[in-house]
């Protein structure tokens, strides 16, 4: 496994290599209105496709070299493992030092808050938290 300091250095050439990589748009998006809505990327296949044939002026192709280092792919920007809890059940599994979570969207307000506190107890960091405060005010006004 790498140390710290590769995954820190790695994770800096991800965001730098991130930085420099265009939006990858469909051919004639710009031109065609009904592509305009949804320009997602499709590649181009057609046999005299300017796009596929790589000619100056058109946008460029996904290729492999735009991709991330390996050991980094698929990490936080913290270096961290993201995980989707819904549960905390589902927080006995994992460990603090290496994962991140997030809280699943479907999970409703007084689990999500459950969860937050739990998570907080056991030393995880949420990338998706809401603020218990304001919660806690207007509960405490409710009442």
């Amino acid at each position: 496994m790498s140390s710290g300091k590769d995954i820190k250095k790695l994770l800096e050439l991800r965001k730098k290599l991130k930085s420099k990589k265009p939006e990858f748009l469909r051919h004639l998006w710009w031109k065609k209105p009904k592509f305009k809505n949804d320009p997602k990327w499709r590649k181009p296949k057609g046999t005299d496709n300017k796009m596929r044939l790589k000619k100056k002026g058109y946008p460029p192709l996904v290729e492999v070299g735009y991709r991330s280092p390996r050991l980094v792919r698929g990490l936080h920007p913290s270096g961290l493992k993201p995980v989707v809890v819904h549960n905390p059940k589902e927080l006995d599994e994992l460990d603090p030092a290496t994962t991140i979570i997030y809280i699943g969207r479907t999970v409703g307000l007084r689990k999500k808050l459950e969860l937050i506190k739990l998570a907080r107890e056991k030393g995880f960091r949420i990338a998706n938290p809401i603020p218990i405060k304001e919660h806690v005010a207007s509960e405490a006004e409710e009442q």
